[in-house]
């Protein structure tokens, strides 16, 4: 599947700017308290990985099981820190959110060649984290044994 690369390209280069519009959002969310309470850095870390990275993330070079690896622990992470499991799929939401808005924002499908290429993102982007909530929420039931 052809993935748009400028789209991807975009995300990727504004990882900082995703990151901190996605830590704002997730601090005031009234579906995400304790991300409010937990520290602002961490968490920015979190999303802006996920953002820079996002081309390796949704294309071939990432396995199935390096993203089981990663949200597996991270949501047995994240229930040692007291986060509830509709916390981290409220905020798996918002970075998903604010990553369509950004794609939105900036314009870039004036076309239906773009438009096209964004539908093929959005299926690889909604696959991703589609495997990020189970992944991180299996980690979490398996934290509580």
């Amino acid at each position: 599947m052809v993935i748009s690369r400028n789209l991807v390209d975009l995300i990727e280069r504004h990882a900082e700017e995703l990151a901190s519009r996605w830590l704002h959002l997730v601090r005031e969310h009234p579906g995400t308290p304790s991300y409010a309470k937990h520290d602002p850095q961490e968490l920015y870390d979190s999303a802006y990985r996920v953002y820079s990275q996002l081309g390796k993330w949704i294309s071939r070079e990432t396995s199935r099981e390096e993203i089981a690896r990663y949200y597996t622990a991270l949501g047995a992470r994240r229930r040692a820190q007291g986060f509830c499991a509709s916390e981290l799929i409220q905020a798996l939401l918002i970075t998903r959110r604010v990553l369509w808005f950004k794609v939105l924002e900036d314009g870039l499908l004036d076309t239906a060649l773009d438009f096209n290429l964004a539908i093929n993102l959005n299926n690889q982007v909604l696959i991703f984290f589609d495997r990020a909530v189970y992944y991180m929420l299996r980690g979490y039931e398996e934290a509580i044994i």
